[in-house]
């Protein structure tokens, strides 16, 4: 599968390590932060898929994103709960989230309507532990979005880099 991502920059990273020693009691930790713009099914291929997401932003602007603080899934779509995560507030995210929508559908349960642009941190575990994490107050993270990078989740890498003019 493949996904468009937004890159985390250096602050995020270092903030979700800070808060690390507070995800103990979860199930899984991640230990690489992503922010997912669109996910690509598998039946898609690489080639086709780098050419049309090209044309899709082709007039996209550089866009502001900044962390507003932690909040989980109770329920996540996919996988075990709860989820907690880094909550992201960015206009020029969801914009660019619906365009993509409208340009390749939306997978049921995670984007169109249901998307909740986030950085996950941790899965699985205790719901009161993530309550009490959500309740923390956080310094925002902002930064400009200029790249994004269309992520190969099979070899794990990022396959394309992709500008946004600023």
């Amino acid at each position: 599968m493949f996904s468009l991502n937004v890159p985390v920059p250096g602050d995020v990273a270092r903030l979700a390590e800070e808060l690390r020693p507070s995800l103990y009691g979860f199930d899984t930790v991640r230990d690489q932060q992503t922010l997912v713009v669109k996910r690509f099914g598998n039946d898609e291929n690489y080639d086709r898929l780098e050419m049309r997401v090209r044309t899709a932003l082709v007039g996209t602007p550089a866009f502001e994103a900044r962390i507003s603080g932690i909040d989980y899934f109770e329920t996540p779509t996919r996988g075990d709960g709860p989820v907690v995560y880094l909550a992201i507030d960015s206009p020029g995210l969801q914009r660019l989230h619906r365009e993509l929508t409208a340009e390749f559908g939306a997978i049921e349960g995670l984007e169109g309507e249901e998307y909740v642009p986030h950085v996950t941190l941790a899965r699985g575990g205790n719901i009161e532990t993530a309550r009490q994490l959500a309740e923390r107050d956080l310094d925002p993270v902002s930064w400009t979005v200029t790249e994004l990078h269309l992520w190969d989740a099979k070899y794990d890498e990022t396959a394309a880099r992709l500008s946004l003019p600023a």
